[in-house]
């Protein structure tokens, strides 16, 4: 389990580490420093020609002074240009380390990377809480058009290490570093919006911060949310058909049907135990034609609903993926709703509570909110007017960590806000963020049905007695796995089919998921 950091909490531990007495800041200085050079070096073995530095007036400055007169000691012809002078006591030792000349940055121009040397970005990192100037940042665009590889000390100066956004003005770089560099843990900056796709590799470099970053959590019963789930939760054990739960997936009218058929096969995939489709009579045959395995039923409306979930060994309901918006429909989602059971709404489900009041007020914590960013624009405006709203100089940018959490808080159920960088919410402040990035990159799941799977993984969970917060955090994991081992070419039929492969793999390694959660005290709610 990787547990991701904001700026505010990684200076508290390096603040705790600071006043043990154990390490000092120009000590935890060098150990940053070092890490960056073992890195250039791992990255880049053998290679001793020219380094540019580009240092800031914060300790993020600071570290690049100390890698400049760390790489100039190993045989680098290095150059250092500065945007400022130092401001804080680390920074200015750290400069007062480096013998070699200072040059401003705004004297840099194509003849200094006319040799293609490397890039050291060190001006702004971890904390940025202002926009960067535009020559701050060009000076990075016009490295990277001159043909150098560019490695970012913490992030890329101009990038929020809080919530990925740029923080730029006149635009910004539309390449990727070419390798990030950070310290004791990844940022959620490194894996949200903008940050995700513009960090590049990413390397996190263990500087001996471990034990005040567990103390620290500890201190402020901040538990890692999101446990990792065991791959044992997901094996069967015994017991018959209604042990492992019964799905009841809501479909749409005739020639609707196939997102339902995709949620059904994902939720009988997953292991519940039985799966039924409730769709209009209508819709019975174009669906019989189409399924064996999973069960049919003819369903008027919200009153034939709420008979249907007489039935008690009905365990999680899942509705929206082609279901209509006009009144029966309002109904069904009424009736599911009032039933209280563990429940997923996606797609048409969530416009229409978007749409009626009354559905909006019948939310309850076994629901589980499956928005896209349109979606949840129409669910939760205000909260997403703040995403991409103009940002307040000297305080974090909203992220989307901040408005999953806000509107689980407000909805008082789990949201899980879907994209490259899906994030998942509880209403007590827990949260986890699946990034299919960089080496989990699945860009293939951007093809139509695929989100319907996803809502039929989390209903078999749910039917199987997973959590709201587990069962959409294990979803997306296994979502993302199957179009990984598939590859290009994917389309949502596929999904179901890939998930024997990945949960076999899953049962024999054992072990954790790649999720990556939050302290619960990560700045909900800002």
């Amino acid at each position: 389990m990787t547990c991701l950091l904001t700026s505010a909490q990684i200076r508290a531990i390096e603040s705790s580490a600071i006043a043990s007495g154990q390490v000092t800041g120009q000590g935890l200085m060098a150990r940053a420093g070092q890490a960056v050079v073992t890195a250039v070096q791992a990255a880049w073995p053998g290679r001793t020609g020219p380094v540019v530095v580009f240092c800031g007036p914060g300790n993020n400055g600071g570290d690049g002074f100390v890698i400049a007169r760390m790489l100039d000691a190993a045989g680098h012809a290095v150059s250092v240009f500065s945007c400022g002078d130092s401001i804080t006591p680390d920074a200015r030792q750290a400069r007062a380390g480096w013998t070699g000349a200072v040059l401003p940055l705004a004297g840099l121009d194509r003849t200094c990377l006319a040799q293609a040397p490397l890039v050291i970005d060190a001006m702004f990192g971890t904390g940025l809480a202002r926009p960067v100037a535009a020559a701050v940042w060009g000076a990075v665009a016009m490295a990277q058009d001159s043909g150098c590889p560019v490695v970012a000390v913490d992030i890329l100066s101009g990038l929020c290490s809080d919530s990925g956004r740029i923080r730029a003005d006149a635009g910004y770089l539309d390449r990727p570093a070419t390798m990030t560099v950070t310290f004791d843990s990844p940022r959620l900056g490194h894996m949200l919006a903008d940050g995700a796709r513009l960090s590049g590799q990413l390397v996190v470099a263990d500087i001996g911060l471990g034990p005040w970053r567990q103390a620290w959590a500890c201190g402020r019963d901040a538990e890692v949310a999101g446990a990792a789930t065991p791959s044992g939760l997901l094996a069967k054990e015994g017991g018959h058909k209604y042990s492992h739960g019964h799905a009841l997936i809501l479909g749409g009218g005739p020639g609707q049907g196939g997102a339902a058929r995709l949620t059904a096969r994902a939720a009988l995939r997953v292991g519940a135990g039985l799966v039924t489709l409730a769709c209009p009579a209508a819709a019975l045959a174009e669906n019989a034609a189409r399924l064996d395995a999973v069960l049919l039923h003819s369903l008027a409306d919200g009153a034939a609903l709420s008979r249907t979930l007489a039935d008690r060994r009905i365990t999680a309901l899942c509705l929206g993926p082609a279901l209509g918006r006009g009144a029966r429909e309002v109904g069904l989602v009424s009736a599911a709703l009032g039933a209280g059971r563990a429940t997923v709404l996606d797609a048409d489900a969530l416009t229409l509570v978007a749409q009626v009041p009354a559905l909006r007020a019948a939310l309850h914590p076994r629901c589980v909110l499956t928005p896209h960013d349109g979606e949840f624009a129409r669910l939760f405006a205000q909260i997403a007017a703040r995403r991409t709203g103009p940002v307040n100089a000297g305080t974090p940018a909203f992220s989307k960590v901040d408005a999953a959490r806000q509107a689980a808080k407000d909805a008082g159920c789990v949201v899980l806000l879907k994209g490259a960088d899906t994030v998942i919410a509880a209403p007590d402040g827990r949260c986890c963020v699946h990034a299919s990035v960089r080496g989990r990159a699945a860009p293939w799941l951007a093809t139509a049905g695929s989100g319907d799977v996803l809502a039929g993984l989390i209903a078999g969970l749910l039917a199987r007695g997973f959590s709201p917060f587990m069962a959409a955090e294990t979803a997306v994991w296994l979502h993302a796995e199957a179009a990984l081992l598939f590859g290009p070419g994917l389309i949502a039929e596929d999904l179901p089919d890939l998930l024997p492969q990945v949960l076999r793999r899953l049962l024999e390694q054992g072990g954790p998921m790649a999720v990556a959660a939050l302290p619960t005290d990560a700045g909900p709610f800002l």
